[in-house]
């Protein structure tokens, strides 16, 4: 019995232990610091892709920029064309898990006002011939960049680390399809599905600054186009038509109840008239009138609610005003909630608290902006967690918040958004590259 003892114990003195998520988290940071990137060529990469923006399933010549600098790391099995112009690089690394990291890489129809000397002075014409100019101005540029350097950083140490790395970058994101066209054209026949998916997005915050939370960080939207009738006529006739601008401006101001009377006031919502169109001249009453709305929630329970109450009150209004035909209901786009894991969050928090120090903050409130980026995790029922990147600068950001004045920083969708290159550049690939190790780093 002693002998025994004597031999289990000496046994398990001798058996490898597992090291501490607090380990673990020192390590990938003395991992990243053995082998810095230069990030200089990076900086003029986020240039080009800032100067030279396109929109929504046009990203063609962004999408062979990134497969070009993707394959001169001589690394990356790389697939190109999926769900439009999406791509994906994968890098076999041995055994262990599979974690995706994912950027988006369109733009916005949006012409800059930010006087950067690499401005974007680009334009397209749509399929109606009228001219466009577009923007980066959510911020895609930054995060195309930050993964292709987070990429390249991953090569250099994968005597480190062990398992299957998958860099995708992602088409049509603001127009909430991109993702799911990825997945319908067989992204997962094509690649390994991933255990962890991962990803962030550049904001309205302090440069440098990497924010997280577990549950929902970011919220549901949805929109819609409402199209409701009248009978047109002679502006000099009110008496002889179904005037629907008078129908549609009812709505509009009916609308404005739903969440500040019908939603409980510890429930999240917004909902929004973006746009309202009626008529082409001044003494002509039109047929319709065409409501752009968008509406933002937390929980599918208060999606259903606003739901119902737009389809309640838009039915309503066309019957009290005589409406000779049903309004039509077309949804636009729709972007699922953004709910980080909670053991994901909780791992990738301890890796972040001790890379990025104060300049991480575990608790960000949530924002109604949306994302369609769960789909990449949600479509295999894979966990997935998302942060947010600070991008404004530092100098600027301290003096506007001294003074109580941070409102006036042009955030995302804006013609004056402008992240600050670095810090921002050098945090957002970092935290790309901590992420992927918190699943990957061998640990020895």
């Amino acid at each position: 019995m002693i002998h025994h003892q004597h031999s289990d114990n000496h046994q398990q003195k001798r058996r490898p232990t597992t090291p501490t998520m607090a380990q673990t988290a020192t390590l990938i940071s003395e991992i990243l610091r053995s082998s810095p990137l230069d990030l200089v060529p990076y900086e003029s990469l986020y240039k080009h892709f800032h100067a030279s923006p396109e929109l929504s399933l046009q990203e063609q010549r962004t999408s062979q920029k990134i497969a070009d600098h993707l394959a001169s790391f001589n690394a990356y099995e790389i697939h190109t064309g999926i769900g439009g112009f999406g791509l994906v690089g994968v890098l076999r690394n041995g055994p262990g898990k599979t974690v995706l990291l994912r950027a988006d890489m369109d733009a916005l129809p949006v012409k800059e006002e930010t006087g950067l000397p690499y401005a974007s002075t680009a334009t397209v014409t749509d399929a109606g011939g009228v001219s466009k100019p577009v923007m980066h101005a959510c911020g895609h540029d930054m995060h195309i960049t930050a993964l292709l350097a987070a990429a390249e950083q991953l090569v250099r140490v994968r005597d480190r680390w062990s398992g299957t790395l998958v860099v995708l970058f992602q088409p049509n994101e603001e127009r909430g399809a991109g993702a799911q066209a990825m997945v319908n054209d067989g992204l997962y026949d094509k690649i390994p599905v991933p255990d962890i998916v991962l990803g962030q997005h550049v904001m309205r915050l302090r440069a440098g600054t990497i924010n997280c939370r577990t549950g929902t960080i970011m919220a549901a939207a949805d929109s819609m186009k409402i199209t409701v009738f009248g009978r047109g006529g002679h502006g000099s006739l009110p008496h002889t038509t179904v005037d629907p601008v008078l129908l549609a401006a009812h709505i509009v101001v009916r609308l404005q109840g739903v969440v500040s009377r019908e939603l409980d006031p510890d429930d999240v919502g917004v909902l929004t008239v973006g746009s309202l169109q009626a008529g082409q001249t001044e003494n002509v009453i039109s047929d319709k009138a065409e409501i752009g709305i968008d509406f933002r929630s937390v929980s599918l329970e208060t999606r259903e609610k606003i739901v119902g109450a737009v389809k309640r009150i838009v039915m309503a209004e066309c019957m009290a005003s005589g409406s000779p035909k049903d309004p039509i209901f077309t949804p636009t786009r729709r972007f699922p909630p953004t709910v980080n894991e909670g053991a994901l969050a909780s791992k990738l928090a301890g890796s972040f608290s001790a890379h990025f120090g104060a300049d991480f903050d575990p608790d960000t409130p949530r924002t109604m902006v949306a994302e369609d980026f769960s789909i990449l995790a949600t479509a295999r029922g894979r966990p997935s967690c998302f942060w947010f990147l600070g991008g404004i600068d530092r100098d600027l950001w301290d003096a506007l918040v001294k003074d109580g004045k941070e409102g006036e920083i042009p955030g995302n969708h804006s013609a004056r958004f402008a992240p600050a290159i670095q810090p921002t550049l050098k945090a957002g690939a970092e935290a790309l590259a901590v992420g992927a190790l918190t699943f990957l780093c061998r640990g020895d």
